[in-house]
């Protein structure tokens, strides 16, 4: 597979359609480096900061080197990257949006990656700033220290930082608030404390089939999931079409209480129950299917005038 192909293809995977510092969909631009994909306003204060810090490349008009996309591919797109770089974004740190002005991208920017201000302490470089090289195997030795998945269960460090990995199928919604003339352009955030996640964008579809997966790694001391959707403009700041709460105490506890679920056959172990408090159009049952732990999940979205969302949810422990 030839380099530009590989590079389109890992730009392709939805954590990476929108910049890992803003959120702004559609970037065009990368650091080779931390392996993130950037929009045009963030990438020029990663320009700022010099290639000691940030090498920022264009997907498209630049040529990379097979080692560059070998980085890129290795730390693991975007959601990846933020899981290290925003692990621990302190609450009175607002992260960036589209709408950013330069002076609010540069403080967030430089504390981010420069000064690694919401990195885990024990992995701060503290010798000055590193080189290309030894940033690039920085960023690795990070990612190697906070990623989690299913074959994770030796890795002593990466169980002290994450209890499992949540799987979000976002099937579709259906009756979406109209936001601009006749229709909205919908996408879906997901939060779990410091990470951040969401779907490509579905231009002008109240009832969008996004079914795309995302990843959350879900610490010891999680909440609730918050969802928001929202109607992307390209000129001002996206409109907020609706929210909800996902949680994830019945599905963990649940799993929890069964162990491991390829030693039992389909059935359900649990149930998140619709009440008054929650967003739930029906019972959410727990299923253990073919081996895994899922739940399906349709949501009233709230503080709006409609819209509902289906989900679906898969918990990996780790």
């Amino acid at each position: 597979m030839n380099s530009k192909r590989r590079l389109k293809e890992l730009l392709l995977q939805s954590d990476n359609r929108f910049c890992a510092d803003c959120r702004a969909p559609d970037p065009k631009w990368a650091s080779a480096n931390i392996g993130v994909f950037l929009c045009l306003k963030c990438c020029g204060v990663h320009r700022s900061l010099g290639p000691l810090v940030s090498k920022v490349l264009s997907v498209t008009l630049d040529e990379w080197s097979d080692e560059e996309i070998d980085a890129m591919i290795e730390v693991g797109g975007n959601s990846a990257a933020n899981a290290i770089y925003e692990a621990y974004v302190p609450e009175n740190v607002s992260k960036l949006r589209p709408d950013a002005n330069h002076g609010e991208r540069m403080k967030f920017i430089r504390s981010k990656y420069e000064l690694q201000e919401f990195l885990k302490p024990s992995l701060k470089i503290t010798s000055g700033k590193p080189s290309i090289s030894v940033q690039s195997s920085f960023s690795r030795r990070i990612l190697d220290n906070f990623r989690v998945t299913s074959t994770s269960r030796d890795s002593e460090k990466a169980m002290v930082e994450f209890i499992g990995m949540l799987k979000v199928r976002v099937k579709n919604g259906t009756n979406l608030a109209v936001r601009d003339m006749m229709s909205s352009d919908p996408y879906v955030i997901l939060t779990l404390g410091k990470q951040t996640v969401q779907t490509t964008v579905a231009s002008s579809n109240l009832n969008p089939v996004w079914n795309e997966e995302l990843r959350l790694s879900v610490p010891p001391n999680f909440g609730p999931v918050k969802l928001e959707v929202f109607d992307y403009d390209t000129f001002s700041a996206d409109d907020i079409m609706g929210e909800a709460e996902l949680d994830i105490q019945p599905l963990i506890t649940s799993a929890m209480a069964y162990g491991n679920p390829e030693m039992f056959g389909n059935m359900q172990i649990g149930k998140w129950l619709k009440s008054h408090d929650n967003a739930l159009i029906d019972d959410s049952t727990i299923n253990i299917v073919d081996g895994k732990v899922k739940q399906e999940v349709s949501l009233k979205l709230q503080n709006v005038e409609s819209g509902e969302l289906q989900l679906d949810l898969e918990w990996i422990a780790s």
